[in-house]
């Protein structure tokens, strides 16, 4: 073929300017024409029937595309979802029309401002944790270490449930490429734990939190969803708080985490595996819920990380589908942690045993990179799945050089 076409990808403007520049666009052309190449099909849910008219004529007008139910255009249908597609350019033409209009067309348009933010821009932290610096940034992903000091955990209970063992994994996890050590004192796996109180968890929580702190430099979560465990944990220098409830179980947490000022991780979570609607509306909902409870009471919205929840609520297809489509979580403009490590999905497509799942683990790890949606991994086989994330993060800074 004569002119060696191909198909190239961009996700943002800072790709596209990029891509210009390779090109030898004039630069004036390029501050105009970054906004064109960068297209974006945003869904927007159960807007009224007679707002989404609006809606996509003013799309429409724009240059860009508006899908609603055909039961708006006659009110048949009192709502619709709508489906907006168009380049930046469109959008950013469309919403300062949309904020003088009636119906909720005024939030809906603030509501587009702060999720094409979201999408442009890399959700960058960088916390002051006690002593430790803990940076979230492009092409660095950072590695969360798995210790459950529980007698019953799937896949590592009992096994490092004395201080001995417990400090010389915590060593080896750190010699291996953790980050960041994430301790659990009871075991909330989705099928089969058993519920402890908050005075026991204490009793298992501190020994080993206490020890970890003194004898290891490293940033420390904790795994917990009651908000006593977490203020104890917190006074007694923990960093991070990681609840696999996303502040709906326990009203206390929310304020624990607002008066010490710290990162949390919201979990998507829920009982039983059905889902009445698209389970990523209902996850997305599920976590802007967590962290309007959050900044409700207090939370920085910087110190929101969310979790989509691999396993917790989830069977195998809900689990795959939400692999599958991890890069919708960035809708939120926060910092993503995936945590597949062994999970019981993974054992059901290789047919393989908890202590045998590294590959199924490294693989989704792999995909969450690549798709942008997995800025900490929480593994139990760290050496392993740090030299993987260490690799797709290489070869991913290389496709934007």
């Amino acid at each position: 073929m004569r002119y060696n076409m191909r198909i190239i990808e961009i996700k943002n403007q800072e790709q596209a300017r990029k891509e210009l520049a390779k090109v030898n666009c004039d630069p004036g052309g390029m501050a105009i024409m970054s906004n064109k190449v960068v297209h974006k099909t945003i869904k927007v849910e159960h807007v009224l029937s007679k707002a989404s008219l609006i809606l996509k004529q003013t799309f429409l007008s724009k240059g860009g595309e508006a899908a609603v139910t055909r039961g708006a255009a006659d009110f048949s249908d009192e709502y619709t979802d709508v489906l907006l597609s168009g380049s930046l350019k469109h959008f950013k033409q469309a919403i300062p029309q949309l904020k003088g209009q009636p119906w909720g067309l005024g939030q809906l348009a603030k509501e587009l401002e702060a999720i094409i933010a979201a999408g442009e821009n890399f959700p960058h932290r960088a916390y002051q944790l006690g002593q430790h610096s803990l940076a979230i940034t492009p092409g660095k992903t950072l590695v969360m270490g798995i210790l459950n000091f529980t007698p019953d955990s799937f896949s590592d209970g009992g096994k490092f449930n004395t201080l001995d063992s417990a400090m010389r994994h915590a060593e080896q996890m750190l010699k291996d490429g953790a980050d960041i050590i994430d301790i659990g004192a009871e075991s909330t796996r989705p099928y089969g734990s058993q519920k402890i109180s908050a005075e026991e968890e204490l009793d298992r929580l501190m020994p080993v939190l206490e020890k970890i702190l003194a004898n290891f430099s490293v940033p420390v979560s904790v795994d917990t969803y009651k908000g006593s465990v977490a203020r104890e944990a917190l006074k007694a220098g923990a960093h991070i708080i990681n609840d696999i409830w996303g502040l709906q179980f326990d009203p206390e947490m929310a304020k624990a985490v607002a008066e010490y000022n710290v990162p949390v991780v919201v979990m998507h979570n829920q009982e039983g595996t059905y889902y009445e609607r698209d389970i990523m509306s209902h996850l997305l909902e599920f976590l802007r819920k967590s962290i309007e409870i959050g900044m409700e009471a207090g939370i920085d919205a910087k110190n929101f990380i969310i979790d989509p929840g691999i396993g917790f609520g989830k069977g195998l297809p809900e689990n795959l589908a939400v692999l599958a489509r991890l890069e919708e979580l960035n809708s939120l403009g926060c910092p993503v942690l995936l945590g597949t490590s062994r999970k019981k999905f993974i054992g059901e497509i290789l047919d393989a045993l908890p202590d045998d799942r590294v590959e199924g683990t490294g693989a989704s790890v792999v995909l969450g990179i690549i798709k942008g949606a997995a800025h900490i991994v929480r593994v139990h086989d760290v050496k392993a799945i740090a030299r993987m994330a260490r690799m797709t993060d290489a070869m991913l800074n290389a496709k934007y050089q």
